[in-house]
């Protein structure tokens, strides 16, 4: 930069114990900011991406979102006022491309903005394969996976030995109980964060710029979010509206050698979309094999159902898939049962639809430690049967749970594909002598 940048940027006090972390001078890694609402996280990020990329010209930092397009309308606003602030003029100290999703600066540094969204149709982030940075932030990190958490750690080398830096990454939550939890929060409250973590808390108490009356709208929440976003408590208790203890559901991931039960197969269907095709194979209660396919048309998905009925000896009245939508051509063409979300339920009025009533049974087996599942998918089976819930649970009327509609908005788009996969197993519970068709 040629003419002198004028700073004012006075970091509060918890704001600047992260900044210290994230130095050079410190041997952290990563830095996980936040658990609690209006404690800064996204100005601190912003903040922390401008003084390295005018610290270390010709360097590369990445921030990212579940979403590029909610990055765009919430971090990336906070990014263009921090940089106003300070007094850097867009189009002269720095560039950004809309088209591109690159803010470049004037030194020769630049931002590359990221979806980090874990599309099925590309597992492994493929557009991320060659990309190497310098630093990151994640902000909003439980939105993301702990998989698109790794893979840009794994990118974290550009020009690093060029200023003698060491790889530097701040992620940004509210409390959840995911990998977060698993990976910083838990070891930190047990006292066994490794060093080359850090967790820094920050409440809208910690704040001092906050509206009053934005934390009174906090102490108004459901006692719940308002445990979480005001008062930053990660071990908020979430039974209420849970379907099944989380320890219960932690204890199906193990090894089984039942191989004596009867085979189902079961399977929530997709097209050529973003959405995945899960199928199920089921030895009794165990999942035994889960194969995942993504933009396969309904014949390509046919012969891959018709496979595994042969490799599993697997009975058409044992196959069971979803018949909403473009399932339904799959059902009539296999002439197998087919699964309607909306239908009436079996255990009578009190559950809104088949769906409900299924996931009710579902969490009934889980707590009675009858449903096995693969190690394999953990990751994603927890992440997606986590999001199913009991709506308004002390409400009056019928027991509801999640809509695939209400979880798509809550996470940017993710369809729970294994979880209604796995759903449709208590189905042959609820309705053991059910025959559509005359099998042969």
């Amino acid at each position: 930069m040629e003419r002198q940048i004028e700073w004012h940027f006075s970091p509060l006090p918890r704001q600047a114990e992260a900044l210290q972390y994230l130095s050079n001078d410190s041997s952290v890694n990563y830095v996980l900011y936040g658990g609690a609402a209006g404690g800064g996280k996204t100005m601190l990020g912003c903040t922390w991406q401008i003084l390295r990329r005018l610290k270390y010209p010709g360097t590369r930092g990445l921030i990212g979102r579940a979403k590029l397009d909610t990055l765009k309308k919430t971090t990336v606003a906070t990014f263009l006022e921090v940089a106003n602030r300070i007094g850097l003029v867009a189009g002269k100290e720095f560039t950004y491309n809309q088209q591109s999703h690159i803010i470049k600066f004037m030194n020769g540094s630049e931002i590359i903005l990221a979806d980090l969204f874990l599309y099925p149709s590309d597992p492994y982030m493929t557009d991320l394969g060659g990309l190497e940075i310098t630093d990151f932030l994640i902000d909003e990190a439980a939105e993301v996976s702990e998989k698109a958490f790794n893979i840009v750690s794994s990118r974290v080398r550009y020009k690093l030995n060029e200023f003698n830096l060491v790889p530097k990454g701040l992620i940004t939550c509210n409390p959840s109980k995911n990998w977060i939890y698993n990976q910083f929060y838990l070891p930190y409250k047990n006292d066994s964060l490794p060093e080359y973590k850090a967790f820094v808390q920050a409440l809208p108490g910690d704040n001092l710029h906050l509206p009053t009356s934005y934390v009174q709208s906090l102490t108004r929440l459901p006692e719940v979010d308002r445990k979480r976003l005001l008062e930053g408590d990660w071990e908020y208790d979430n039974s209420a509206d849970r379907l099944y203890q989380y320890e219960e559901l932690m204890r199906c991931f193990r090894e089984s050698t039942e191989n004596n039960g009867q085979m189902y197969l079961t399977g929530d269907i997709a097209r050529l979309g973003k959405d995945r095709t899960v199928l199920c194979v089921w030895n009794g209660m165990t999942c035994i094999d889960i194969v995942v396919l993504s933009q396969k048309r309904i014949d390509e998905t046919k012969r891959e159902v018709q496979r595994l009925m042969s490799q599993y000896n697997i009975k058409l009245s044992n196959v069971l898939v979803d018949e909403d939508g473009v399932g339904g051509g799959l059902v009539d063409s296999l002439r197998c049962r087919g699964f309607q979300n909306g239908s009436k339920a079996v255990r009578g009025s009190q559950y809104q639809n088949l769906k409900a009533d299924c996931y009710f049974k579902l969490g009934e087996l889980i707590d009675k430690n009858q449903i096995i599942l693969p190690i394999r998918y953990q990751e994603d089976i927890v992440k997606e049967l986590e999001l199913i819930r009991r709506v308004n649970p002390d409400a009056d009327g019928k027991l509801k749970v999640t809509s695939k509609e209400t979880i798509s908005q809550r996470t940017g788009g993710l369809s729970p594909d294994f979880a209604d996969a796995i759903m449709m197993r208590a189905y042959f519970d609820l309705v053991p002598n059910y025959n559509k068709y005359a099998f042969i």
